[in-house]
């Protein structure tokens, strides 16, 4: 699923499948039937997108997000997308340059095409995704480094603190301390929603008091935790 709250985007309405394809989360699609916008949360994960509106196609690498922000769609547009897992980086586009709207839009082909490293790559669809993301795999346009999920484990005793900054910066484009922000916002986020008080979600997700839990989520989430709890109360 994309960055969006649900619960902000009454116009839209998403399809999400798992993929076979290695080191991909989720598939998505959705289409909008009028224009409108949506609160795009923090994300710690990059995507590819495809946007198909009035006949005109755009394939784009839409890097993390490192605070949520307003996002607008316009009316009769067709999006399609793939959320890769942390780790998983596309080494000719480095991934920390893609931060906060800094998308990068590949150059269109003949047809429906696009070019990608000096060839040219049919755009793929919700159905064959797994087909491309394999390609990508294959010709090495797309890595994995298996530091990434060792970090997140706590395994990584034979790295240095430097080499370890350093690989994790490269394959994720932020820092573990702000992915581990970004995740625990997103929890609280939940628990707020499911109807946990404000004291007791500071207190299980690790915050040190509600002023603190209140400026992450406004940073991560955009709301602050009675506005998520109305939202809780009124859904």
């Amino acid at each position: 699923m994309p960055k969006g709250d649900l619960r902000n985007l009454m116009e839209l309405v998403f399809h999400t499948r798992p993929s076979d394809a290695p080191f991909v989360e989720r598939v998505w699609r959705t289409q909008s039937q009028c224009a409108g916008s949506f609160l795009s949360l923090a994300a710690s994960q990059w995507e590819i997108v495809l946007m198909k509106h009035h006949g005109k196609a755009s394939f784009i690498i839409r890097g993390p997000s490192t605070k949520a922000r307003s996002a607008s769609f316009p009316e009769d547009a067709e999006y399609f997308g793939v959320v890769f897992r942390l780790g998983v980086f596309m080494p000719q586009l480095p991934t920390v340059n893609r931060l906060d709207g800094n998308d990068v839009i590949l150059p269109k082909a003949t047809g429906n095409a696009i070019w990608l490293n000096s060839s040219t790559w049919q755009y793929p669809d919700y159905e064959n995704a797994d087909v491309f993301v394999k390609r990508l795999v294959r010709e090495g346009l797309l890595v994995s480094d298996p530091v990434v999920d060792a970090a997140l484990q706590d395994r990584t005793q034979t790295l240095s603190v430097r080499s370890l900054q350093y690989r994790f910066l490269r394959a994720t484009g932020l820092t573990y301390k702000l992915i581990q922000q970004i995740e625990r916002a997103k929890h609280a986020k939940e628990l707020l929603i499911q109807g946990t008080s404000i004291l007791d979600t500071a207190y299980e997700t690790g915050y040190s008091d509600q002023a603190h839990l209140t400026n992450s989520l406004k940073r991560f989430i955009g709301q602050t935790p009675s506005q998520l709890t109305g939202v809780s109360q009124a859904g």
